[in-house]
């Protein structure tokens, strides 16, 4: 699973880079950085819209949590930050974004929490070879509160997740989907319905990436700031 994540400078600038491949001045991102972003809180997304038959590329910030279009309100009977990549074109919350709504989630490594035989939990980082970025295979949706004079619409998102596998597989049975550079685009291309099969076979392209993950012992994640992604012990 996914439940932590972090954003770091060489975030920052693979996402300014993708705002200065759409033809736009990077500066129009303005960077921030979390070393321990939470499920609700806001994270940025990459997608592409067809508009008039061409694809723009976009960059955006989500609710992390999708909220179906179809919800009452922004408490659901099940956390919606995760979506399992297993069966999710047959899941009612799920198939709508996947039809269109694809996005990619950009962050520096996320937080797994191993379970020793005493019970205790401990934190790790996990992250990319060098630390480079890694972008997360993901939905978005927007909804919209019912009621009110002038209801604002809100973009929310999910980030999916895959059997665990490589040498993260000791530290939990999921794992967040992490894309390779070489199917990104077939991903997020809005004029490709998605389907099962597509999500399929980003697992599988997404293979090489899990096995070649690092990780290490944190300590508590207290606060936000570089020191939590520390090694320790």
């Amino acid at each position: 699973m996914c439940g932590r994540f972090a954003i770091d400078d060489d975030v920052n600038a693979a996402i300014a880079a993708w705002v200065e491949s759409t033809g736009r001045n990077w500066r129009e991102w303005e960077p921030w950085s979390t070393w321990n972003l939470k499920p609700t809180q806001t994270m940025p997304i990459l997608l592409e819209t067809l508009d008039d038959g061409e694809i723009t590329r976009r960059v955006s910030t989500a609710r992390w949590s999708l909220v179906p279009p179809w919800a009452k309100d922004l408490k659901l009977k099940f956390p919606t930050f995760n979506a399992r990549a297993e069966q999710i074109a047959e899941k009612a919350t799920w198939k709508g974004p996947l039809k269109s709504r694809r996005a990619l989630v950009p962050a520096a490594g996320y937080f797994e929490w191993r379970t020793g035989e005493d019970g205790t939990k401990v934190p790790h980082w996990i992250h990319a070879p060098g630390g480079v970025p890694v972008f997360f295979a993901g939905l978005y949706s927007w909804w919209k509160p019912k009621g009110g004079e002038s209801p604002e619409w809100l973009l929310t998102a999910t980030i999916l997740t895959r059997p665990s596998a490589g040498p993260v597989a000791g530290l939990h049975d999921r794992a967040p989907l992490i894309l390779p550079e070489s199917v990104q685009e077939e991903w997020l291309d809005p004029g490709t319905e998605g389907t099962q099969p597509l999500v399929d076979a980003m697992v599988d392209a997404a293979a090489p990436v899990i096995e070649e993950l690092e990780f290490h012992a944190v300590g508590p994640l207290r606060g936000d700031g570089p020191e939590l992604i520390r090694p320790v012990g």
